[in-house]
């Protein structure tokens, strides 16, 4: 469907739930397009489940809806999964400060890189002005004339309602565990734990593990306690050989043929949107619910993608449709829409707990929202540094994140890296940001450095 501009009608008064990657950079895109803006974090910082914390929920499995709940998934030796040029914003490229040595350079940078580096996204954009700390929604009432009530409660235990045009929730959906089904497992006398609550592999040592899952967090969780276990069993749907099969390049591992993350908005009424086996539903392309479009909108539920550019095209597009300047489908066609796409879905055998992971169409659904927003697509060096990536990834499963040859996209990142994508991109790089790259071979593979041009 094609793109509808038109100019900016009006500014709105929107509340945004969540301060992490998807909750700062709607806050961004929202102020960039002149909207009055309200976060609200729950948290003492920014960063989401960027933010590390060594303590775990009581509930090692997170089922005891009484425990204490941790907000963060990482584990202590988290690295990224996709390069720092990829993951990076397009408005605030992701460069490494080398000339500070609290910082982590690599290419493929520990956690704590990854929030330094969202905090300097709050500096440079000035957003921490916009965020309440220690304040959690409670509930989000819908109201006649198209308005929000939103309340609120304080650490203090202060609860406050207040009145908005929009909502947007940026909550995430890695706090809430999705807990494999496995038959007998109440009367297995063995520890059981979530990867959510998973930190350290020292809890392992010399002892005989099951990891079920298959994705990123199962591929590193699995090898770093392989390190100290007795032995290691990684279960996993994607795991298609009947008979179990030793993992190549360990003595103590072996894969086997059979753990998500669940959505969850406690702060808003039931029928307002549904989650059923993990399908938020139903959803405008993966945003907006058709029935409070556009005064309700999702960021980062979609995954199986770069997810900070995404979050940010996504945000784009939400803050043009609230300013007016672009305009949403009606609402039957909305609807249309989204039972065409459930069709196809089910036409085609998949479940639905697939239904947000964008993989096969990640490209084509960010041009699309690209599109809508007037902005380039997707840069060409961008999806084939992703493509790069997942074959260095097979090619070297334990080394993909120290040794690489996509030098010649390197190079073309930072290239346009120098060319703005908008205007607060260019106030970045004047205010003395602009960077000289250096590349340089380290072992098979290209090291990567920004210095300062004073």
């Amino acid at each position: 469907m094609k793109a509808q501009i038109t100019q900016p009608i009006t500014s709105q008064k929107v509340a945004v739930i969540g301060a992490g990657v998807s909750g700062l950079v709607v806050a961004r895109e929202l102020r960039q397009e002149g909207h009055h803006v309200i976060v609200f974090e729950q948290n003492n910082k920014i960063g989401g489940t960027w933010v590390y914390n060594p303590n775990t929920d009581s509930d090692l499995l997170s089922l005891d809806p009484s425990r204490t709940i941790v907000h963060t998934s990482l584990y202590e030796s988290l690295r990224t999964n996709l390069p720092r040029e990829a993951l990076g914003f397009r408005a605030y490229p992701f460069i490494a400060k080398e000339e500070d040595k609290h910082r982590d350079p690599r290419r493929f940078p520990g956690h704590r890189e990854v929030l330094h580096y969202l905090e300097d996204f709050v500096s440079e954009f000035g957003l921490s002005e916009l965020i309440r700390f220690e304040t959690e929604v409670v509930h989000v009432e819908f109201m006649e004339q198209r308005k929000c009530a939103v309340r609120s409660r304080t650490k203090d235990g202060n609860v406050d309602n207040e009145v908005f045009n929009a909502v947007v929730v940026c909550n995430g959906h890695h706090t809430v565990p999705n807990v494999a089904e496995v038959p007998c497992i109440d009367v297995w006398p063995g520890k059981q734990v979530h990867s959510h609550n998973y930190r350290v592999p020292g809890p392992f040592r010399e002892k005989v593990v099951v990891v079920i899952g298959g994705a990123f967090s199962a591929f590193d969780i699995s090898r770093e306690i392989a390190g100290v276990a007795k032995e290691v069993h990684v279960a996993s749907r994607s795991i298609t050989n009947a008979n179990p099969t030793k993992q190549l390049g360990y003595d103590n591992m072996w894969l086997h043929s059979m753990v998500r993350y669940k959505f969850d908005f406690p702060f808003l009424d039931k029928g307002v949107v549904t989650v059923d086996d993990n399908r938020v539903g139903m959803l405008y392309q993966h945003i907006f619910p058709p029935k409070f479009a556009p005064w309700l909108s999702f960021v980062g539920l979609t995954w199986k993608f770069s997810t900070f550019p995404l979050y940010e095209v996504q945000s784009k597009w939400v803050a043009g449709i609230l300013s007016g300047r672009i305009s949403l489908p009606t609402q039957d066609e909305m609807i249309k829409d989204v039972e065409a796409f459930y069709l196809k879905f089910e036409a085609d055998g998949i479940p639905k707990r697939y239904t947000h992971n964008i993989w096969d169409y990640q490209f084509k659904y960010y041009d699309w929202l690209a599109a809508q927003c007037q902005i380039p697509p997707i840069e060409e060096w961008r999806s084939q540094m992703y493509a790069a990536n997942g074959m260095n990834r097979n090619v070297r499963p334990e080394a993909y994140r120290d040794e690489w040859e996509d030098q010649n996209l390197i190079l073309q990142a930072h290239d346009d890296f120098l060319q703005p994508l908008d205007k607060g991109t260019a106030e970045h790089w004047n205010n003395g940001n602009s960077a000289e790259m250096e590349v340089k071979d380290s072992d098979g593979g290209c090291a990567v450095g920004a210095r300062q041009i004073n």
